[in-house]
């Protein structure tokens, strides 16, 4: 629908973005993963798997899709696609 009118949007995935969406910040997946691994660690080693704090996420992404942001008619600003830890053109 945001496509259908041309609508610039922030998602929370990548893939979004991937797929033709304009911009996504959210948690970084992948860090999530290694980070439950340790978690898995902990209980083939006989911790609670209850006794374990829950976490949030630390590390988050922003990326930029420019082919999007230029159909749009956007311009995105220096400082936003340098902050940015993927921009896809």
């Amino acid at each position: 629908m945001v496509a259908r009118h041309r609508l610039p949007a922030v998602y929370a995935a990548r893939y979004f973005v991937t797929a033709g969406g304009l911009i996504s910040y959210g948690p970084d997946v992948v860090d999530q993963f290694r980070r439950a691994a340790g978690y898995v660690d902990r209980i083939l080693k006989g911790e609670k798997a209850g006794d374990l704090p829950v976490q949030a996420p630390t590390k988050f992404e922003r990326v930029i899709n420019l082919r999007t942001a230029k159909s749009l008619g956007l311009d995105v600003p220096p400082t936003l696609l340098a902050t940015a830890d993927e921009v896809i053109e």
